[in-house]
């Protein structure tokens, strides 16, 4: 989401957003493994909804070349920073030609506290426990290099505003003649396997209407276990409001699908992937209310990527994550010091 919420801003700025995705061998060279393979990447940055087009195997350098390959005016980053394996500033030529815009970073995330979140697998990290204590411990360990705080890397706490959510949301009403769609769960670290499932859910109706449900952390937590979710509500629902598919986001939805849920959104259809369906607390059916009314359907994606399956990816690696986080921060607190010096230097 904080992606989606850069390629937001950058959208914004012009009429047509092309998102350039480097592959696997361009992001091992400058920053480390990657935690989705290309091919995942360029799906997932093309269910954004801001986007318009993607450039896959984008150099790692910007440079005037590649705007103009695209018939771009312009291109955007984010506030941080981003250096070559060199520690060269990669849009430095695009800088110099007055071919580049700047949008806020979104605060509150970053890939490396996610990863770090994940390496950890407590439960704190969702939860008011005085747990806590380890988590934080453990995201020092990977938003810190050997001396001081990236401001970039390091990350604060992510806030919801109402605001935030004004500016994911579509705020269209379904019209008349769509079809209505209801789907729920918990779409932690929206990824690939979800945008799959969301597609051909999609393809389901010629006016398709989604709906998705979030439940919310404690009730994700009952049925997934472990640290699940690795998101919290705030974080999952920024995630799935930015797919394109998606129109409607439930925050905190019931876990029985009910026949007021059904009335109230005049829901048509409900559907589930292939995942398993654990029982409610009570130990029934969460989906017997829309069996009962003949419009459950069960939807196969195609894709076999879980939240569990990332997790594991990330703990195969872990040491090459920890090394690479570390070296990241190690580079942006360099830079900052060569920025202060320079600014002494002028007073």
């Amino acid at each position: 989401y904080g992606h989606s919420n850069q390629l937001r801003q950058a959208r914004a700025m012009g009429d047509y957003l092309i998102v350039g995705v480097h592959t696997d061998e361009e992001i091992a060279k400058h920053k480390g493994p990657p935690v989705f393979t290309q091919e995942e990447r360029y799906k997932m940055v093309q269910a954004i909804k801001w986007v318009d087009e993607i450039a896959p195997g984008a150099p790692y350098v910007t440079t005037l070349e590649t705007l103009d390959k695209y018939s771009c005016d312009f291109c955007v980053h984010g506030d941080d920073i981003t250096l070559t394996i060199d520690g060269k500033d990669t849009y430095e030529e695009v800088k110099t030609a007055g071919r580049y815009r700047e949008c806020k970073r979104t605060q509150g995330v970053s890939t490396t506290d996610l990863v770090g979140r994940m390496l950890l697998m407590t439960k704190a990290h969702h939860s008011n426990i005085d747990e806590d204590l380890d988590y934080r411990k453990h995201t020092d360990n990977f938003g810190k290099g050997p001396k001081g705080h990236s401001p970039w890397t390091g990350v604060s706490q992510f806030l919801q505003t109402s605001q935030k959510i004004i500016q994911f949301a579509s705020g269209k009403e379904p019209q008349p003649g769509d079809t209505i769609i209801y789907v729920a769960g918990a779409f932690d670290l929206f990824h690939v396997g979800h945008v799959d499932f969301l597609e051909k859910v999609h393809q389901l109706a010629e006016k398709p209407y989604i709906i998705a449900g979030l439940h919310f952390d404690q009730e994700v937590n009952r049925y997934k276990g472990k640290n699940y979710p690795i998101m919290n509500i705030h974080e999952r629902t920024l995630s799935v409001l930015a797919c394109r598919y998606v129109s409607e986001v439930v925050i905190g939805a019931p876990y029985a699908v009910t026949a007021d849920l059904l009335d109230h959104f005049r829901v048509t259809l409900v559907c589930h992937g292939m995942t398993e369906v654990v029982p409610d607390k009570d130990g029934s059916d969460p989906y017997e209310e829309p069996r009962r009314r003949g419009i459950f359907q069960l939807v196969d994606s195609g894709s076999n990527l879980t939240t569990d399956l990332i997790v594991q990816r990330i703990i195969k690696n872990r040491l090459e994550f920890e090394a690479r986080n570390q070296k990241k921060e190690a580079k942006e607190l360099a830079v900052l010091e060569a920025m202060r010096r320079l600014e002494e230097e002028k007073h």
